[in-house]
């Protein structure tokens, strides 16, 4: 049956849950087109539709005592997918290109992840709760943002027995993404006023040129079929992977394993086959990936948005509100004086600062777009465009699962 009405509850099956999320994203898709605020502030369109579904399902609950569910077990392998595709999609040469800074920026997110979790923590244990649901208002949510929000969730509330885990987490992601947009401007702007420091000498060249792809690839049916085949593989591997992981001792999500699955098939067929062959022609099908990836990653976010408690937050909102503030100024103050001197004290150290927050509060998308709107302000800064989103998109994610794992238990 599509839904199912009993003891106060309208339960969705399956087929309804995802047809829901389908709807919710062109939903979402349509408000973010027209409200200038959501614009400004990056919130991606599957936020929109999964957040405005919680909040009718929370009025629902308040006002006439019904509890919406739905079932959502086609989430999981959405997000399986999804870090399948981000890891066919890393190129290891690009990762050693990076040099020095890739390096120094990586170090200095590891040690931030630590101080993150070590502030959650502490807070939560003072707030009376486990210390272990800090990490939820912590690197999870903030470093992690959302996907790994949702993925670690049923760990913390099933596993430790942690109450709204993923309701502290996803608050804490939402306020630490617009605080990521609000930050990042102003301490690059703030840094390039104090220090006499100067764009490169290419800042008069459109921004977008030094770092921008220029080619045009198109999608067709060999290459799509060619994406999920090599998806499937990466899925296939990553569970080898998670069970030889699990099997030493260490805890991570299946979600880490097909990340590392995908890289190395990634790596595998660029040195097997450099110039493509038959089954491995990674420009054809990189299409097809970014397709598959994109819908994934879209009706994933929504299908867990949509799915929120709500009201199960209320007890805990002096502690997120305490969390917040402090991390967020945390970040800040890391940032002018620990991430800038450190990456050189120059231009591209400053756009690297305004990138800094993206890293640490928001997403890899709000890193960007914080250091676009201070390149096409001051100049462009080439650099920075090259080691934030590989540290964003790489590095980070695979450290702050080992760090999670470590803690977590």
């Amino acid at each position: 049956m599509p839904y199912v009405f009993a003891d106060g509850s309208l339960r969705l099956d399956a087929f309804s849950s995802l047809t829901l999320a389908i709807l919710l994203l062109f939903i979402g898709k349509g408000l973010a087109a027209r409200i200038g605020m959501l614009r400004r502030y990056g919130i991606p369109d599957p936020v929109v539709g999964g957040v405005l579904c919680a909040g009718v399902a929370c009025i629902l609950y308040y006002a006439a005592g019904l509890r919406l569910e739905f079932e959502l077990g086609m989430r999981d392998i959405l997000l399986l997918y999804f870090f399948g595709a981000l890891g066919l999609n890393s190129d290891l040469r690009s990762l050693l290109s990076g040099g020095r800074l890739l390096l120094v920026l990586a170090l200095l997110a590891t040690a931030f992840i630590v101080m993150q979790n070590g502030l959650g923590m502490a807070l939560a244990g003072a707030f009376g709760m486990d210390p272990r649901a800090g990490l939820m208002a912590g690197s999870v949510s903030l470093t992690g943002g959302v996907g790994t929000t949702l993925a670690w969730a049923p760990h913390f509330s099933e596993r430790l027995g942690i109450a709204g885990a993923a309701e502290i987490g996803l608050a804490s992601n939402m306020v630490g993404l617009v605080s990521a947009c609000v930050i990042g401007g102003p301490i690059a702007g703030w840094l390039i006023r104090r220090h006499p420091i100067m764009p490169s000498a290419d800042a008069g060249l459109e921004v977008g040129r030094l770092y921008g792809d220029d080619s045009r690839a198109t999608l067709d049916y060999h290459g799509v079929l060619l994406a999920l085949f090599w998806l499937n593989v990466a899925l296939m591997l990553g569970q080898l992977l998670t069970g030889l992981i699990t099997s030493a001792g260490l805890l991570l999500p299946d979600f880490v394993g097909c990340l590392l699955g995908g890289i190395a098939l990634r790596a595998a067929g660029d040195l097997l086959a450099p110039r493509g062959g038959p089954m491995w022609r990674y420009e054809q099908m990189r299409p097809g990936i970014a397709l598959v990836s994109d819908m994934c990653l879209g009706l994933f976010l929504t299908m867990a948005l949509m799915g929120l408690q709500l009201w199960v937050l209320q007890p805990m909102l002096g502690f997120m509100a305490v969390a917040m503030a402090l991390q967020v100024a945390m970040v800040v103050a890391f940032t002018a004086f620990v991430v800038f001197p450190a990456m050189g004290r120059d231009y591209e150290a400053a756009v690297i600062c305004s990138g800094f927050g993206g890293i640490a509060l928001g997403s890899t998308a709000t890193a960007v777009a914080n250091m676009t709107a201070v390149a096409r302000e001051y100049g462009a800064a080439p650099k920075a465009f090259l080691v934030v989103p590989l540290v964003c998109g790489f590095v980070i994610d695979l450290v702050n699962a080992l760090v999670i794992g470590l803690l977590a238990r």
